[in-house]
């Protein structure tokens, strides 16, 4: 049974203060309410403790602390876990936010990333020297929760999935120990981190692969909400038989104002999102089919890199409600186009949406146990988020989404991509790894034998 930080002696909360660099933040600091606001502003949990770290020795510090201490434990970097697992209720909080540098290596186009760096950071330290590390579609979002359950976005059929760039990391585990693992070093441990999510510790540095991208041929192309049904139909047989260098994900949404123009707001569509990483000529020609399907709408033009990454956040801020439900599937037939068209004509607030990213090209060649993320073969990660910002709504985008979610369910490949997935139990993480959950078990054993992280999509320890 697990201690609750109310019950601490309070001279080991002293004690612990003077062995940080970071501060600590508790119940009756002004500051605990502003500190304890994550991404998802449906989730409303009361830690007993926030340790915010500024370097190494206060993870390993705040890990001891916990351990020692049978604290439960919840890992913070940048805050958009949709399920809310990087906060607890009465327990401690290793919040990450204070480990931020970029150090970008031109000799072999490598980057050196802090364990609580955003994404928007990244991109703003690489970019200058032309290079960018495949990450997700929203530059708020944490390098290292996007990164340990896989990391799909703009670039993923071009150079891949994040964990499939992911060179070495430097981690704390459950024992207070620091290791550095990579191909060579505690190279169980690197296959583990690659999809596993946050369960066998924590990652102070992340060094990935950066690739050469100043530049990017992107944005979107919308069709009215009545053409879904045809336009994925042409999207499924165009987009998996596309070079490497085009992605696109396709989605069902609505215009919820500016930056859009006026005759497009408060409408639904079915509309995909691309980014080109090769030349105008060669998207011209590559793009035609798509315009030729008269889109009522199309603004695709180059931009830096950045810009694309940017491109929905002043939409989403945080703090919006939210609540996320997702698979993988396989195919759009009939009946999958057709429950896109029915709750794609539903959305029930301007924010509320559905993604089909592609899983192919150099996303879908690595090996299904190559890493933990075990989905290589499938053609797409889904996601529906109901998303609003009054909280009256709550009940309405979770019920659409989860409608939503059960009318697709029975066409999916099983299991759901750990990054969109709320707190759904363990049988969910379960069909999410499927193959290799048997493996990442006898990893969890390995290193966190008792399941001091537990907070997240977990994977219980084999016995």
């Amino acid at each position: 049974m697990t201690t609750l930080v109310k019950d601490l002696d309070p001279k080991l909360i002293e004690e612990l203060a003077l062995k940080l660099r970071g501060e600590l933040i508790m119940p009756s600091d002004e500051n605990y309410n502003e500190t304890r606001k994550v991404y998802n502003g449906m989730i409303n949990k009361h830690p007993g403790l926030f340790a915010m770290c500024v370097d190494v020795a206060d993870v390993i510090a705040s890990v001891n602390f916990g351990r020692e201490n049978n604290l439960l434990i919840a890992i913070r970097g940048g805050g958009h876990n949709g399920g809310g697992l990087g906060l607890c209720n009465d327990g401690l909080v290793i919040d990450l936010s204070g480990l931020k540098f970029v150090r970008v290596d031109t000799s072999n186009n490598t980057v050196r990333v802090g364990g609580g760096n955003l994404w928007g950071e990244v991109d703003h330290a690489t970019h200058p020297f032309g290079l960018a590390v495949p990450a997700g579609i929203i530059s708020t979002t944490g390098v290292g929760g996007l990164t340990l359950g896989g990391g799909v976005g703009h670039l993923s059929r071009k150079h891949g999935l994040t964990i499939d760039n992911l060179l070495e990391a430097d981690m704390v585990l459950a024992d207070g120990s620091f290791a550095t693992v990579n191909a060579n070093q505690n190279s169980d441990l690197f296959w583990a981190i690659r999809g596993g999510g946050g369960n066998f510790g924590i990652i102070t540095s992340f060094k990935f692969q950066a690739h050469p991208i100043k530049t990017v041929i992107g944005g979107p192309t919308l069709w009215p909400i009545e053409r879904t049904e045809e336009i994925m139909a042409w999207y499924h047989s165009f987009i998996h038989n596309a070079p490497d260098e085009l992605n696109g994900f396709i989605a069902t949404m609505v215009i919820p104002g500016p930056p859009f123009p006026d005759f497009l707001h408060r409408n639904k569509y079915c509309g995909i999102v691309w980014c080109y990483t090769g030349n105008q000529e060669e998207f011209d020609k590559l793009i035609k089919p798509a315009m030729d399907l008269e889109p009522i709408f199309a603004h695709v033009g180059e931009m830096p890199y950045p810009s694309i990454q940017t491109l929905f956040d002043g939409l989403l801020p945080h703090g919006l409600q939210w609540y996320w439900r997702a698979d993988f599937f396989n195919e759009l037939g009939p009946e999958v186009r057709a429950e896109h068209l029915n709750f794609g004509s539903k959305i029930p607030t301007p924010l509320s949406q559905m993604h089909l990213y592609p899983i192919s090209g150099a996303a879908g060649r690595v090996g299904a146990t190559d890493t933990p993320w075990a989905y290589r073969d499938a053609k797409y990660a889904g996601v529906i988020v109901g998303v609003d910002a009054d909280p009256e709504n709550a009940d309405t985008i979770t019920n659409w989404c989860k409608d939503y979610w059960e009318a697709l369910h029975p066409y999916s490949s099983g299991g759901a991509y750990s990054n969109f997935m709320m707190d759904e139990g363990q049988e969910r993480v379960k069909a999410s790894y499927k193959h290799n959950y048997d493996r990442l078990t006898k990893i969890k054993a390995k290193y966190d034998p008792n399941n001091l992280f537990r907070v997240n999509q977990n994977i219980k320890p084999r016995k």
